[in-house]
């Protein structure tokens, strides 16, 4: 009876895991960018992630995509999903930008996806998701607000590149969210996963190799981010996924998502000392609710 308490117990953990896990993306790239160079350090993190995912699809007898066509499908999908959006996250943070604050930018990605899903896919949106839609922009402009520095950088430690960024990271997940959904609805999770980070690694290689000079300082703390980044969040969380999913709980997940600012805010104050002012944490919270809105009228 004991052991049955405990395995439910695990279970009922494992989305509050899975989000607690992706939380630790954004503190990796802030520990990790000091000795590479944002694309460089993607491409790096893809190629690792690759050797050991291709194994192990075989390995599990996972399945591949069918189909020349559901393959491009997905590899522009791995493109907008991985490459736009990591690659925005790592280099708007390489720019300066506080990691609570890249997070939770990026984390109005159902806000942003559910506002293009009418144009996009014909759905209409509910007077709760137009609500959630207004509260999260109020929230933003609090918490961007909160930050604003008269001097030339316009915000306190970045300027208006690194925002830039982080929404290019905002508007390639949130266009890649939709692309996936209709064009990639025969797309196994860990085969199509491989294909995505095909598509994402081969363009962020190319802008490392355009754009900067490859140039890595191999110490033990890039070594043991990189491990960490490849084998808990590439490997490990999205194995953690596919049982969520095979049980059902993907909708807790995606519920759960909202968290992920506040959390990845505790961590990178814990551990860098990033400090939200009061306007800013009163932004973030009313940008979380409207996020919570939408979601929660999308389900």
């Amino acid at each position: 009876m004991t052991m049955e308490r405990l395995h439910q117990a695990c279970l009922a953990t494992m989305p509050l895991l899975f989000v607690a896990l992706w939380s630790t993306g954004f503190i990796g790239a802030k520990f990790g960018l000091p000795y590479a160079e944002p694309f460089t350090f993607l491409f790096i993190r893809f190629v690792l992630t690759l050797l050991l995912l291709v194994p192990l699809v075989m390995l599990l007898g996972g399945h591949w995509p069918k189909g020349a066509v559901l393959w491009g499908h997905i590899a522009v999908s791995g493109l907008l999903v991985h490459g736009a959006y990591l690659g925005g996250v790592f280099y708007g943070i390489y720019l300066g930008m506080p990691a609570g604050l890249a997070s939770l930018l990026v984390g109005l990605q159902p806000l942003l996806t559910a506002a293009l899903s009418g144009p996009l896919l014909d759905e209409r949106l509910t007077p709760r998701q137009w609500l959630g839609l207004g509260l999260g922009l109020a929230g933003i402009a609090l918490v961007l607000g909160g930050k604003l520095d008269p001097g030339q950088a316009l915000f306190h430690g970045f300027g208006i590149e690194a925002l830039g960024a982080v929404l290019v990271a905002l508007v390639g997940i949130s266009l890649g969210t939709l692309y996936q959904k209709r064009h990639c609805t025969g797309m196994p999770l860990l085969g199509g996963t491989v294909v995505q980070y095909l598509g994402a690694g081969t363009v962020l290689g190319l802008g490392a190799l355009l754009f900067e000079s490859r140039t890595i300082d191999w110490t033990p703390t890039f070594l043991l981010t990189l491990g960490w980044l490849v084998l808990v969040l590439s490997i490990s969380a999205i194995l953690l996924l596919m049982a969520l999913i095979r049980r059902g709980e993907a909708s807790r997940v995606a519920s759960l998502f909202y968290l992920v600012p506040p959390v990845t805010a505790l961590e990178a104050w814990w551990l860098f000392d990033e400090r939200l002012p009061a306007a800013s944490l009163v932004g973030m919270g009313i940008a979380i609710a409207g996020v919570v809105l939408v979601v929660r009228a999308r389900a």
